[in-house]
């Protein structure tokens, strides 16, 4: 093996974009806003104080567009995406879906949790048709609708299969398909690969892009992981911790459509490398969990070395 060092790869900056995708952007914000976050703000109230989980958080996105949130843990991330279903309030600031005030949980939203949260009593179909029957839509219409939908995310063929008798994958499939069956303007999805094997995971992100591709939606996404972030995205929101502040909106250099062999793309690997930075800066203060250090016990020969 030879001990000379290989040059560094120079990347390009992740602010450089090509023609195609510049011209992308300008369409993408030529198109109208579907949900408006306006100086956001969520306080907690505890025993020992106020908690600042999300602070001044302002941001835009429009009508098909895919955003995908992510930050450090405790940024907030699932707080932010709770206040926009609907399901927890917040202190001040505007949510405006469509320019109207979200007050609660509506139609008007589908949320996809990294649980699969499905009714194992309910067969496929009836765990899609249930979202419908709640809003009032039931027989031989729920069931087509369910049917249709069931198709779009390919499992037709599983429709009378009950949630213990499939993959976490095809699990979330399900979901996807109960959450868009009563056509929301958006989609909400937290984590909802995270709980899934890189394979499943992979599989999943292009099925996603697939039904993006095919359907009139707007998709906001949480993620941890950077890679499923550049790779699923056109703009990604990075949150910083304690409290959740936005650091950077980023229009993702990559262009579409995305592919596997677009990972290992100057662009992907730039923008890659400014998350990092964002997330993870070298001049971070150490946190809690970073000043305690494991004690290591050595149970080996000491002259037994593997290194």
């Amino acid at each position: 093996m030879s001990n000379e060092l290989k040059p560094a790869v120079i990347l390009p900056s992740y602010l450089e974009q090509s023609q195609a995708v510049k011209d992308r952007f300008t369409r993408l914000k030529d198109r109208e806003v579907i949900l408006e976050v306006k100086n956001l703000n969520k306080v907690y109230k505890t025993a020992k104080g106020e908690v600042i989980a999300l602070k001044n958080v302002n941001f835009k996105t429009h009508r098909r567009e895919f955003v995908c949130v992510i930050g450090p843990s405790g940024c907030g991330k699932s707080t932010l995406i709770r206040i926009l279903a609907g399901l927890e309030s917040h202190t001040s600031g505007d949510v405006l879906l469509d320019n109207k005030p979200v007050t609660g949980p509506g139609r008007d939203r589908g949320m996809v949790f990294q649980g699969y949260t499905l009714f194992p009593w309910r067969t496929v179909k009836k765990n899609v048709m249930f979202g419908l029957e709640m809003n009032g839509i039931t027989g031989e219409e729920a069931s087509r609708e369910a049917d249709l939908w069931l198709e779009l995310v390919g499992l037709e063929k599983f429709a009378n299969a009950y949630p213990h008798e499939l993959s976490g994958g095809m699990k979330q499939r399900v979901a996807i398909a109960r959450a868009l069956v009563n056509q929301p303007r958006i989609l909400l999805m937290d984590e909802p690969f995270g709980a899934l094997d890189a394979q499943s995971r992979a599989k999943m992100q292009a099925h996603l892009l697939e039904i993006w591709r095919n359907i009139d939606i707007t998709i906001l996404f949480i993620t941890h992981d950077l890679d499923e972030a550049i790779f699923l995205a056109d703009r990604i929101l990075v949150l910083k911790a304690h409290p959740g502040e936005v650091q950077e909106l980023i229009e993702v250099p990559v262009s579409r459509p995305r592919g596997v062999m677009q990972t290992t793309s100057p662009e992907f690997l730039a923008t890659k490398a400014r998350l990092e930075a964002l997330i993870h800066p070298p001049e971070s203060e150490p946190t809690h969990e970073d000043a305690v250090k494991p004690k290591m016990i050595r149970f080996v020969n000491v002259k037994d070395n593997v290194e």
